[in-house]
């Protein structure tokens, strides 16, 4: 094959020709095909069929790169004038397949794969090809079957493998999946693939105990699988079991590059056990190795809040909002911190920004008109409070704020009206109106009216 293909490259590089026969060019096609050198696999298709003219072979492995160019109609041209010299060529089938997956016609690629299946000897290739197709179209059992009979036939094909279980999940059938994969255990117990799938499916389940089990016998046999110890890291964290999480997911840093997921894992688990400071350093370890990864913001912002350190946590949620502004939770922590440092404007900035993301809650409404209120801008909080009227008709909360603003910008109809309101709705929130607006609570037609209210209805 190398001797094939330096041959080949020299005759390139000369403008020399040599001949080789159709082995050789079947050979020198597939190994750019498969190395991604599709201009060399042209090249070698255009000489190939100037020595072999008749060769159906490479005729189907010229169609194969003009599906790859997307030039679907020129491929099934030529297709259909390859049908009629090779009638009982799966591989004119498998062709055609794929020509109508790529045009979204499944259900007669499938068709066409049923036909290859008669003519082939390799028959778990279209096996799979068939799955595939019937994942497509969303139906998961006949896929399933498809990907299982190519286990049948390569107990190792782990592709398969993992399809099958991707099926089971889909239909969210765990406990088959348990059983599928036991079945395949007791053949093939040394597979660290199908003891990792099978503590997935545990996992899934939340039966942590026997998902663990299993992803030890998965790093058992394979001592450098990190996808084992990643998931024991996950089934030791979900058991509360801080420490060996922590052993594990440090193993997956040592097995190969450091991933940001790890990183946070890791710093989870330090928050947990209450070691905030390595929490924060791991923290900061997975923002370094992913920038634009806004969960190791924010956790860091979280992190520096609850040290009340309010203009560390500035810093880390306006990294967190230059990679996703969309982000009303975001957006309510900026107002938050912002408002703990008495920066009222971006207090009332990051609410408004929340409603304008159409975040509208309740809680971001009051919010907003009680920052107003504190700043003095009660006309703007009545509006606000007018607005979320709209979204929240029947809001005790509400009124005893349109209650007490209109009580201090001198209506006192509308201030007893929603005060009157308000009581209907929840007498126990008049609260509301003694914590916000002390002197209005001391109003005494105020009093009068929370007072007779409250004999009437005893």
């Amino acid at each position: 094959m190398r001797m094939s293909l330096s041959k080949f490259e020299s005759m390139l590089k000369t403008n020399s020709i040599y001949f080789f026969d159709l082995v050789e060019f079947e050979e020198i096609i597939v190994h750019y095909l498969d190395t991604g050198k599709h201009s060399l696999a042209k090249k070698a298709v255009k000489l190939g069929l100037e020595q072999h003219p008749t060769s159906v072979d490479l005729k189907l492995l010229e169609i194969e790169i003009l599906i790859f160019d997307n030039k679907l109609e020129k491929a099934s041209l030529k297709l259909r004038r390859i049908e009629l010299l090779a009638p009982d060529n799966e591989e004119v089938y498998i062709q055609k397949a794929t020509i109508l997956s790529k045009n979204g016609s499944h259900e007669e690629a499938i068709k066409n794969l049923k036909v290859a299946l008669i003519h082939s000897v390799e028959k778990a290739d279209v096996w799979s090809l068939m799955g595939m197709e019937y994942l497509y179209l969303d139906d998961f059992e006949k896929a399933r079957l498809n990907f299982a009979k190519c286990i049948d036939v390569d107990f190792e094909d782990y592709s398969s493998l993992y399809n099958v279980v991707y099926c089971f999940d889909m239909e969210k059938n765990h406990d088959k999946a348990i059983v599928f994969l036991n079945k395949y255990l007791d053949k093939n117990p040394y597979s660290e693939v199908a003891w990792h799938q099978l503590g997935r499916q545990y996992f899934v389940l939340d039966r942590f105990s026997e998902a663990l089990t299993c992803f030890d016998y998965a790093v058992l046999i394979d001592e450098s699988f990190i996808g084992g110890y990643l998931e024991k890291a996950k089934t030791y964290e979900q058991l509360g079991n801080y420490e060996d999480s922590i052993k594990n997911y440090m193993l997956t840093l040592e097995l190969d590059d450091p991933t940001a997921f790890a990183y946070v894992r890791i710093g989870e688990c330090y928050r947990k056990i209450g070691d905030l400071e390595s929490a924060i350093r791991f923290y900061k370890k997975s923002v370094h190795e992913d920038p634009f990864l806004d969960k190791g913001w924010i956790l860091l912002t979280e992190a520096y809040y609850n040290q009340k350190d309010y203009q560390k946590a500035l810093y880390y949620i306006v990294k967190a909002l230059k990679i996703d502004d969309y982000n009303t939770f975001y957006w309510r922590k900026y107002s938050d911190i912002n408002i703990k440092l008495n920066s009222f404007e971006e207090g009332i900035k990051g609410l408004e920004k929340c409603i304008e993301l159409n975040d509208c809650s309740l809680e971001i409404y009051t919010a907003l008109s009680d920052v107003l209120v504190y700043v003095g801008d009660l006309n703007d909080a009545v509006k606000i409070l007018f607005s979320a009227q709209k979204h929240y008709s029947d809001s005790s909360e509400i009124e005893y704020r349109l209650s007490g603003l209109f009580m201090t910008l001198f209506k006192k109809d509308d201030a007893l009206n929603h005060l009157i309101k308000g009581m209907k709705i929840n007498y126990g929130q008049h609260i509301i109106i003694k914590e916000l607006f002390p002197l209005v609570f001391q109003n005494p037609d105020v009093q009068k009216l929370l007072l007779n209210y409250k004999k009437a209805t005893e």
